[in-house]
């Protein structure tokens, strides 16, 4: 119950604001309660801060624009001061989510260490190991957005050419590169796991729940989560880090920036910048390597 109708009243008739900024409102707390519901969350005075925080995330990887995502807190923001006037919950969590210019900062990214302790971290006992240690591996390999990891289907992987077809936003496909540590997990899935999930059933999505069933995104955060608590790392993970250390790896290691633009599906070249943040150290060798009056 999340009172959905009578927040609607409460902007049409109490507010009065406008028809277009009203479907907005509705729209943007419809998708945080169909969320919400997804975590198990039945009325609004059950989510935590915590919650709204990975919803932000959750936007983010969903490739919402900032200007998206704060119109979203705004109106989440409106939702339950309502609420709390209402008397329908105790406590506002939104008064806990920082502010619009702190969610610019991108997630930090993980060493290649720490990477590898999650490929590895997987359990080799459990029935679903391979999808998983498949899934995390695709994941870092390729960079992909999330909703682009779950999209894929099984004739996406060219394994011979060592390459995948990604649809992005706007529906848009490109190439991207596997490598041979993903390509052997997803071989491995695809031979010995997928198909006693799917039990012939004619499923086009690579990567499946245990019922056979295309993979969440829900899931997907599940599976990472829980390899990064049996790799013993303590700050948030997301797929979004993944992605992003993706970008940061390819970049200290002398990689191209245009050629990281189309690995990442970025329209514009300035967001492929973000990732630039290599440090000093490394920026000091680059330009005495390469400049010549270094």
């Amino acid at each position: 119950m999340f009172h959905l109708d009578a927040f609607h009243d409460h902007l049409a008739l109490e507010r009065g604001v406008s028809p277009r900024t009203l479907d907005a409102y509705q729209r943007d707390v419809a998708r945080l309660t169909a969320f919400l519901e997804t975590r198990g969350i039945r009325r609004p005075g059950e989510a935590r801060a915590t919650d709204l925080r990975d919803y932000v995330y959750h936007l983010k990887d969903a490739g919402l624009q900032a200007t998206s995502i704060r119109r979203n807190l705004s109106a989440i923001r409106t939702y339950f001061a309502f609420l709390l006037a209402e008397d329908l919950v105790v406590s506002d969590p939104t008064d806990r989510l920082e502010l619009p210019r702190v969610w610019r900062r991108l997630p930090a990214v993980l060493s290649t260490h720490e990477v590898e302790r999650i490929m590895e971290a997987p359990d080799p006992a459990h029935r679903l190991y391979w999808r998983d240690r498949a899934l995390l591996e695709f994941a870092y390999a390729s960079g992909v957005r999330v909703s682009e990891l779950i999209g894929l289907r099984v004739r996406d992987v060219d394994a011979r050419e060592g390459m995948a077809t990604v649809v992005g936003k706007g529906a848009k496909e490109r190439i991207v590169p596997v490598g041979r540590s993903a390509l052997r997990a997803v071989d491995v899935y695809l031979r010995e796991t997928r198909p006693r999930l799917v039990r012939g059933a004619r499923v086009s999505a690579l990567f499946v729940n245990g019922r056979g069933g295309a993979l969440s995104r829900m899931s997907v955060w599940r599976i990472l989560r829980s390899s990064v608590e049996r790799a013993g790392i303590e700050r948030r993970v997301t797929p979004h880090t993944l992605r992003h250390s993706f970008a940061t790896h390819l970049l200290e290691g002398g990689a191209d920036l245009a050629a990281v633009q189309e690995m990442l599906g970025h329209a514009d070249i300035a967001t492929t910048q973000i990732y630039t943040h290599v440090d000093r150290q490394y920026l000091r060798d680059v330009h005495r390597q390469y400049h010549p009056r270094a």
